[in-house]
C-alpha cells in the first residue's frame, strides 16, 4: 500500500494551484493539501470584503498570493501583497488577512518539533 502525504490534489500531474479552490459569495473557502504535526498546506479563496481576523499560530506561517491582492497584518504592521508575492508571519505574532477584492492564497505553516 502506497502512502501519500498530500491529499485533495492530483499526483504526478502539472497543476495550477489557484484553480483548485473556487470563490463562493460571502465566504472564505479552503482546501487542505497537507495536515500533520510538522506542516500544514492549505489553499484559500476569499470573496471580496472577507477576512481572517487577528490570531497567532505556534508555527511560522508563509502566505503566497496566487491571484488578486490582499492586506496582511503582522504584529500591527500592514502589508499589501499582490499575485506572486509571499510573506512570512512568524510564530507567536498576531496576524490577520483581509481581501482587497477577490483573491486566492496558499498558506504553508511549519510547526515546531
Amino acid at each position: 500500500m502506497e502512502i501519500h502525504y498530500l491529499k485533495n490534489i492530483a499526483l504526478e500531474s502539472p497543476l495550477e494551484l489557484s484553480s483548485l479552490v473556487e470563490y463562493q459569495p460571502g465566504q472564505v473557502v479552503s482546501r487542505t493539501l497537507a495536515q500533520n504535526d510538522a506542516v500544514s498546506i492549505t489553499l484559500f479563496a476569499f470573496d471580496e470584503n472577507e477576512e481572517i481576523s487577528s490570531h497567532s499560530s505556534n508555527g511560522d506561517a508563509m502566505v503566497t498570493i496566487l491571484a488578486g491582492s490582499a492586506h496582511i497584518t503582522i504584529g500591527g504592521q500592514t502589508f499589501s501583497l499582490a499575485e506572486g508575492k509571499t510573506i512570512v508571519m512568524p510564530a507567536g505574532i498576531a496576524h490577520a488577512v483581509a481581501a482587497d477584492g477577490k483573491f486566492k492564497m496558499m498558506l504553508t505553516v511549519v510547526f515546531p518539533r
